[in-house]
């Protein structure tokens, strides 16, 4: 189960320590308005249901306090092989095409135990800063 703050789920994005801050201030800079989820890692393991649209979720920054209250704003669930480039820029990580996403990702969630296929189901969020 995610944490909650105020009654709200946690958004952590990435893993502790240099990324989850570079993802952090990347969207607390406007340049990431979007994030991906592997649905068996980030939600049936976690007994969470994918976000839906209007919903608000605490953003936290590496040491798991508030940094900003996020709405989603759009929710899809795709094969990764359908993960499109359009979602790949919102990411706003600097990704060169959508096969440099598509790799990028595949090494990360290998790295938490998961091999992704092109048939695996990703959750696509879209959100926006809400003012504080």
């Amino acid at each position: 189960m995610w944490p909650r703050i105020d009654g709200r789920r946690v958004l952590a994005l990435g893993t502790p320590g240099k990324i989850r801050t570079w993802l952090t201030d990347l969207t607390l800079s406007g340049a990431k308005t979007a994030t991906a989820g592997l649905l068996p890692l980030d939600y049936e393991t976690e007994g969470e249901e994918v976000e839906h649209v209007g919903e608000h979720l605490i953003l936290v920054n590496d040491a798991g306090e508030k940094a900003a209250t996020i709405e989603i704003t759009s929710v899809e669930l795709v094969p990764f092989a359908e993960v499109t480039w359009e979602f790949a820029e919102a990411e706003g990580e600097g990704y060169t095409s959508i096969e440099d996403w598509r790799e990028t990702h595949r090494r990360y969630w290998s790295t938490q135990g998961y091999e992704v296929t092109d048939a695996s189901p990703i959750v696509c969020l879209h959100y926006r800063l809400l003012p504080p």
